[in-house]
């Protein structure tokens, strides 16, 4: 217990910064959906997919092959650092040049503007540099470092969007030679929140720049081919993984409805998805804390155990995260504008996904640990298939409906691969009963409040509140935790000091 006591706290360590980017994010939901039209947020939409994919590539899955040897070999933790390093500038660098010079063909086949693509070239480039950074903070277990330099670059996105939506275009006006009429046009579009990323990446890479000059530029072609064996497979398996939270968007281009333009289906489909960031932000901050926990606690006792313990209470709270969203839809529903409302039943589902994604990272431990990360690229493909496959034939009939079902049930036959193969090369005894029960008392909880779609909403939030103390208390009796006991420990010391 107190190694996960232990994990809880680095989870909210690391999450400090996740959980200003998520709400930050959340907070320009609202004004993109009002400055913005669906169509404008659609096309935002489709290349922030495409870089998601694309830092895949880039990183190469050093991250986690940094932490695997570091913690195996610490006195070559410097060359390994600074060969991952030297390898990511070149890479990045390389990148960079080939989309600048393509930039215009690319352009005008998709449909974007050049200088946009050359934004999306900059911010992956910078982002995928820096990542071994944050990295090495991580592995160093510079944990309030960490996330004050990930809070740095989101307060920089933030004071960029500020000023690019309320104050550049009246200034352009104002200004019509001005040197931003070259970055982005007079009246908002899907380019004030590329230059804004672009903007505080520069931030980022300014804040590493004393690391950056201190470290040499040493490659080793030995440590290069050790990471590169043991993380290539990670970049390839990592690859299909996040295709399949972004195939979806990418996919509405060619497989829409004909019903309404493609750009505004996906619009309104990335907006609800926003309002996931909760279940989205958990299962981010979550895995930034377990992957170097995991690692660094491998050899312990009971290991196993505690690793069964972390995904039942995982799954335990993800479904509290649940009811407490989908419980109170019709007023999250507000926060977008009134153009992106018309597909909220949409919302549970990529909600139960993004739980899913969670309790998939969870279970890809086994193959990390005993270094069968091969059979990663299997599960994941195996995944993207099914969501790709799913998407091609009722993404044309059923829209967004479609796209959320596939990720849904993508993630369930990974999750059912994963658990068969796991008990083979690495088992670990999870309570299967208590997950089973948390996701059916959640969903059953769920169905008796969709009952009541047509009663009073003062009535359907009445009811909904009740049935979330419900879920509480099912979990507390469940686990055997009594909250009174705790609290009058917590009394005892407080008087004692």
């Amino acid at each position: 217990m107190s190694q996960i006591k232990q994990l809880a706290s680095q989870t909210a360590i690391y999450g400090f910064s996740s959980i200003i980017a998520r709400f930050i994010n959340f907070f320009f939901v609202p004004i993109y959906t009002r400055m913005l039209t669906p169509g404008n947020y659609g096309l935002a939409s489709e290349l922030l997919a495409y870089i998601a994919l694309l830092q895949v590539v880039l990183i190469f899955g050093l991250e986690t092959g940094y932490f695997r040897f570091a913690n195996k070999d610490r006195e070559n933790a410097g060359v390994l650092f600074s060969t991952s390093m030297t390898w990511l500038l070149i890479s990045s660098g390389l990148f960079l040049v080939l989309v600048f010079i393509f930039s215009g063909m690319i352009g005008t086949s998709m449909g974007h503007p050049a200088i946009y693509l050359k934004y999306v070239a900059l911010i992956l480039a910078m982002d995928c540099f820096t990542s071994i950074f944050f990295a090495k903070l991580r592995f160093d277990n510079k944990a309030w470092l960490f996330a004050l330099y990930k809070s740095i670059k989101i307060l920089s996105e933030v004071g960029f969007n500020l000023l690019l939506f309320f104050w550049a275009p009246s200034w352009m006006t104002r200004h019509p030679g001005s040197f931003l009429h070259n970055l982005i046009p007079a009246h908002p579009d899907y380019g004030y929140i590329l230059l804004a990323i672009l903007l505080s990446g520069f931030v980022s890479l300014i804040l590493f720049l004393p690391d950056i000059l201190r470290t040499p530029l040493r490659f080793s072609s030995e440590q290069w081919k050790k990471l590169m064996i043991y993380s290539l497979p990670l970049m390839i398996a990592g690859l299909p993984g996040v295709a399949n939270d972004y195939v979806d968007r990418i996919l509405f281009r060619y497989c829409s409805p004909a019903t309404s333009p493609w750009i505004d289906q996906l619009g309104i489909y990335s907006a609800i998805m926003k309002l996931a960031v909760i279940i989205t932000l958990f299962v981010q901050m979550f895995r930034y804390a377990a992957e170097p926990f995991f690692f660094a606690s491998v050899n312990k006792v009971n290991m196993k155990e505690t690793y069964a313990d972390v995904m039942k209470y995982f799954v335990a709270f993800c479904m509290l995260l649940f009811l407490g969203i989908v419980f109170y839809t019709d007023i999250l529903a507000l926060i977008l504008g009134k153009d992106f409302r018309s597909e909220m039943a949409v919302l549970p589902i990529v909600l139960l996904s993004n739980i899913l994604l969670g309790v998939s990272f969870n279970l890809s431990m086994w193959y990390k640990l005993s270094e069968h990360t091969r059979f990663a690229i299997y599960i994941t493909i195996l995944g993207l298939v099914v969501t790709v496959i799913l998407d091609i034939f009722f993404m044309p009939v059923y829209g967004c409906y479609a796209a959320a079902w596939s990720r849904l049930l993508s993630y369930v036959v990974m999750i059912v691969v994963s658990y068969f193969m796991g008990l083979k090369y690495y088992p670990i005894p999870y309570n299967l009963k208590a997950i089973f029960m948390y996701f059916a008392v959640g969903l059953g909880l769920f169905g008796i409040s969709q009952l009541l779609g047509s009663e009073p909403l003062w009535l359907r939030l009445s009811v909904n509140t009740l049935l979330l103390g419900v879920y509480g208390i099912f979990v507390l009796r469940y686990e055997h935790i009594h909250p009174g006991k705790y609290l009058s420990r917590l009394n005892h010391k407080t008087i004692n000091k």
